[in-house]
């Protein structure tokens, strides 16, 4: 069974009105590979404005979501919330909130159970320093952030797991069409043991580490390779994978 082309565009903390709305219009006029599943995610400032004005097809997702559903959580966001805002989407893991703000493998967990629970699709993010790398432990640090969601749901239908090796993100650095697709084919493995066969086959698994339209085609190649997460890329104008990226 094919599995449908992921592309989602990660804003981090850029973008302005104006920017936004530029970015979506862009979007609404791009024709669009319908092998291709399109999910943007803009700060959570521009959640509402991004999806009062994006074409329906194209989902919106949090950056961030919390784990728990309401509360005195001050500047928190819940799946409940986003669910009501006609939000989809949310990731969990990305890199940058587990170095910067220090979440652990335990809390993305919880996260990524709780947007679950809370009806949202999850774009889980996992991936190694360079430091892990060169001592050969990618492969123990990525099952090592799988097992802890393993630990919380068995469901994986409506999880993508994004691979963003650190030392690639932002640095212009990306890893190899081999290196990429060993990884994936690993993960790939651990759901098979892990989770399912069917989890195997259907969850898709997206490369994400400065992504560009210049590597893109090369390793969505790559069989295990099902899509990107693209980070600041996404917010160019010459970024038109978002809406046409290199469907297998």
């Amino acid at each position: 069974m094919a599995r449908k082309f992921f592309v989602g565009g990660n804003f981090k903390m850029n973008g302005t009105i104006s920017g936004i709305k530029d970015i979506v219009q862009r979007l609404n006029e791009a024709k669009l590979d319908s092998n291709t599943e399109v999910v943007i995610s803009p700060p959570s400032l521009y959640l509402l404005l991004t999806r009062e004005h994006l074409r329906k097809e194209i989902e919106v997702a949090a950056q961030n979501c919390f784990d728990k559903p309401n509360g005195a959580y001050t500047g928190e966001i819940s799946a409940t919330q986003l669910f009501d805002s006609g939000i989809g989407w949310t990731l969990t893991g990305h890199s940058e909130r587990r170095t910067i703000l220090c979440e652990k493998d335990e809390f993305v967990a919880n996260k990524t159970k709780a947007a679950l629970d809370g009806g949202l699709g999850v774009i889980l993010c996992i991936g190694e320093t360079l430091e892990q790398r060169e001592a050969n432990e990618t492969i123990k640090v990525v099952t090592h952030q799988l097992n802890a969601v393993a630990d919380k749901t068995k469901d994986f239908s409506k999880i993508v797991i994004a691979y963003e090796p650190v030392w690639a993100i932002g640095t212009g650095k990306t890893a190899s069409t081999e290196q990429g697709q060993e990884v994936h084919a690993e993960i790939r493995s651990w759901l098979r043991k892990t989770i399912s066969s069917e989890a195997a086959e259907k969850t898709r698994v997206i490369y994400g580490g400065s992504v560009s339209e210049k590597n893109c085609r090369d390793l969505a190649k790559q069989e295990d390779i099902d899509g990107f997460l693209v980070g600041g890329a996404s917010l160019k104008p010459a970024c038109k994978f978002l809406s046409s990226a290199c469907p297998k």
